[in-house]
């Protein structure tokens, strides 16, 4: 049945029949084109070089299309150095210290070769697709010589390139041209979780995403932390900037953020400054660019920021007994006369017993001074420009899982009982489980950030914003308890045991993974789960490929502080029309001119194809297919007279 009020306003934009068909032949013709490539990524972890040369190099997809296009031509290390080009034009180009006829025979050639991988690169989109993305000022040129043939119109293509050196635009030219080639290599980007944390500059990571033309986001519980932080939840804002200083990353809070940390110094040198702070010397894995700090400072101002984060958790979890997390008040739980901390009826020695600013009659209750100071950090967050931007692109782009072309996709876990059944949670007098706990679960994030202010609703989402970095039964976090107190303070090993969720147990179990794809509506003879969140030890002989093939695990150690026990500098997992692919990356490094060296990744075809994808197998053809039917309804009603067409 045609749906008049619709069809009338599709009218608008295809008066005729002529124009409607057209646009449904062009729509049928890219549903026969070969699917785009999808990249997947996760647990960057504030790795923004590492990232962005992955995010340059499509994880070096576009040095295997050079090596394919001229292993019998060029030399290796011509090829190297093309691949670098390519991903960082603009310091390549500041390197070039060429003129004159040299420098014509250097455009000529390395044109030329830019073409080529332009072309291949390409092959799966339409010529209008390819000039959508053509940079303006150079998009008629472009579109020549992308379809010049170099043998026939060879005077054509040198007075082109002659041109562009004449005319002084060849370094504008050649580095537009790269950036062609990195948009074209990736179709699709999806990042599974954990952009933030631990690494230099997640900001960096925040923007390179945002500039990306098809990006989505699966929120994990370090995402969810500084989502909340930006929320204006104060526990939150205590983990995010203890993380901060605890890595040393003071870089992405001031100079990224514009977090204003100088209160907290003051504040911290001068309660602590005769406490040498030593458990709290931070992790030095990058040296701060712009914002250098004394380690002890930074010491003194880890531990000060702690003991906030523990008062303030402790606030947090009195506020909400249907969390059932009274056993993680551990600061009520200290015997401060004797400097003992008791757990489960055990009583443990503490290896710091210096609380100056905790009062052991309430110790759960800030100083001034401490709210002072938390007053003083939440407005520097409310105020961050740069901050709420990325959060909120992370709630536009976000989610806490996706389904995509037969693919699910998540960061942490599935919550699920040792028997394998789906864990029920309940809050408040619903309960939930499986599928609609992750959807409750989006709905209460969102509520967090844009329900009114001052809202009880607001207030009670960003309280499940904290819960859900570190609660019992978040699947984004997947453990039992976040054992930080006992870790800091507390020397027996055993106290430090996180126990996880039996979901990572049940990973392998092929059963499992049906029916966690079931549960989502997808059919697991042909789906996939692709999982992040908890690093893979491949020098340990851990797979990331589990359940009979259904599920991949990516988080292979893109995070410097996991590559010693992973042994790898992370993975990508590459879909395209052909194959499933896990990239295993070395760890990112430079060399003495501050170059990437060759990081080929070792490529593992892992899922070949039944036949090639095409468009019309993918969501998107499957929108464009419901677009089609949509035209020839309209098509029809002008031919029967329903509509009139308009000239």
């Amino acid at each position: 049945m045609l749906d008049y009020p619709y069809l009338k306003l599709l009218s608008r934009d295809y008066p005729t029949i002529q124009m409607a068909a057209a646009e449904a032949i062009r729509l049928q013709a890219i549903m026969s084109l070969p699917k785009g490539t999808e990249f997947f990524f996760s647990d960057l972890h504030g790795e923004h070089e590492a990232f962005i040369h992955l995010l340059r190099s499509a994880s070096g997809f576009i040095r295997n299309k050079i090596d394919d296009l001229f292993t019998k031509s060029v030399s290796k290390s011509e090829r190297v150095a093309l691949s670098n080009l390519i991903y960082y034009p603009e310091k390549e180009l500041e390197l070039l210290d060429l003129e004159g006829q040299d420098l014509l025979d250097w455009c000529r050639i390395t044109v030329y070769r830019l073409l080529e991988v332009s072309k291949t690169v390409s092959a799966k989109y339409t010529r209008q697709q390819v000039r959508k993305k053509l940079p303006p000022q150079f998009a008629a040129i472009m579109d020549e010589l992308l379809h010049v043939d170099t043998a026939s119109k060879a005077q054509f293509y040198e007075a082109g390139v002659r041109s562009i050196v004449e005319t002084g635009m060849m370094k504008d030219f050649i580095s537009s041209l790269c950036v062609l080639i990195q948009q074209l290599a990736i179709d699709k980007l999806h990042i599974i979780g954990d952009i933030f944390d631990r690494g230099p500059r997640a900001d960096a990571i925040m923007n390179a995403l945002i500039d990306f033309h098809d990006v989505d986001v699966q929120w994990g519980n370090h995402d969810i932390l500084w989502m909340g932080a930006a929320a204006g939840n104060l526990a939150c804002m205590a983990n995010v900037i203890r993380l901060g200083i605890s890595y040393n990353s003071f870089d992405v809070l001031e100079d990224g953020y514009g977090i204003n940390l100088r209160p907290l110094s003051v504040f911290a040198a001068q309660v602590y400054r005769d406490d040498p702070c030593k458990i709290f010397a931070p992790h030095i894995l990058d040296e701060n660019k712009y914002d250098p700090v004394d380690v002890h400072l930074a010491a003194k101002m880890h531990k000060a920021m702690a003991i906030i984060q523990f008062k303030l958790e402790s606030q947090l979890i009195a506020r909400h007994p249907e969390y059932q997390m009274e056993d993680r008040r551990l600061l009520e739980k200290i015997d401060f006369a004797q400097g003992t901390l008791t757990l489960d009826g055990v009583a443990h020695a503490l290896k710091d017993t210096r609380f100056p600013t905790v009062d052991p009659k309430d110790p759960l209750r800030l100083i001034p001074e401490e709210e002072d100071l938390m007053m003083t950090l939440a407005a520097s967050f409310r105020h961050s420009e740069k901050l709420q931007r990325h959060i909120r692109f992370l709630y536009l782009q976000g989610g806490t899982y996706k389904r995509i072309n037969n693919n699910l996709l998540y960061h942490g876990c599935i919550l699920m009982t040792p028997d394998g059944d789906f864990e029920t949670v309940t809050f408040g007098d619903t309960s939930y489980a499986g599928k609609a706990y992750l959807d409750h679960i989006d709905a209460v994030v969102r509520r967090g950030y844009f329900a009114p202010p001052h809202s009880q609703e607001r207030y009670d989402a960003r309280d499940l914003m904290w819960y859900l970095w570190c609660g019992p039964h978040s699947p984004l976090f997947g453990k039992n308890r976040m054992a930080t107190f006992e870790r800091y303070f507390l020397s027996e090993k055993t106290t430090h045991k996180e126990h996880m969720n039996a979901y990572y147990k049940l990973q392998d179990n092929r059963d499992v993974c049906e029916k966690i794809l079931r549960e989502f509506d997808l059919d697991p003879a042909r789906a996939h789960i692709i999982n992040g969140h908890v690093p893979v030890k491949l020098k340990a002989g851990e797979s990331p490929v589990k359940g009979g093939g259904l599920l991949y695990v990516i988080d292979g150690g893109i995070s410097k502080a996991y590559q010693t026990t992973t042994g790898i500098g992370g993975y990508s997992l590459i879909f395209n029309s052909r194959y499933l692919a896990l990239a295993e990356h070395l760890p990112f490094h430079v060399d003495e001119e501050k170059r990437p060296v060759d990081l080929s990744p070792v490529v593992r075809i892992i899922e070949n194809m039944p036949q090639r994808v095409t468009v019309a197998d993918t969501d998107e053809g499957r929108e464009l297919a419901r677009q089609i039917e949509e035209l020839q309804d309209l098509i029809q009603a002008y031919r029967s007279g329903v509509l009139e067409e308009r000239a």
